[in-house]
């Protein structure tokens, strides 16, 4: 009995962890910017979204949001017939994740 209960519990939790988390390397390969405004001066979080929905656009994606999160990119991208969905992209490649 308790054997069969610790079997469905994981199943459950396994159910309920997004796939995408577990498909991106987070490795930044591929594109990559850098710079510095002056001493001291770094690059923030909301500075490299930003520099991250720029790319997305560039490459055709009507992205309205970036973050990084578990490892990818995760873009709210709006849709041809209306509305917005989350979609996942590798860091720096900016390839979809599936």
């Amino acid at each position: 009995m308790l054997r069969n209960t610790l079997a469905v519990l994981g199943l459950t939790l396994l159910a309920t962890l997004p796939a995408q988390a577990a498909l991106c390397s987070g490795s930044g390969e591929g594109l990559s910017y850098g710079f510095s405004l002056g001493i001291g001066s770094n690059i923030t979080e909301d500075d490299q979204n930003q520099i991250d929905l720029v790319n997305l656009r560039r490459l055709g994606v009507d992205a309205t949001s970036v973050e990084r999160w578990g490892g990818c990119l995760r873009a709210f991208v709006r849709k041809p017939t209306g509305g917005e969905e989350m979609q996942y992209f590798e860091p720096g490649t900016y390839k979809r994740v599936q």
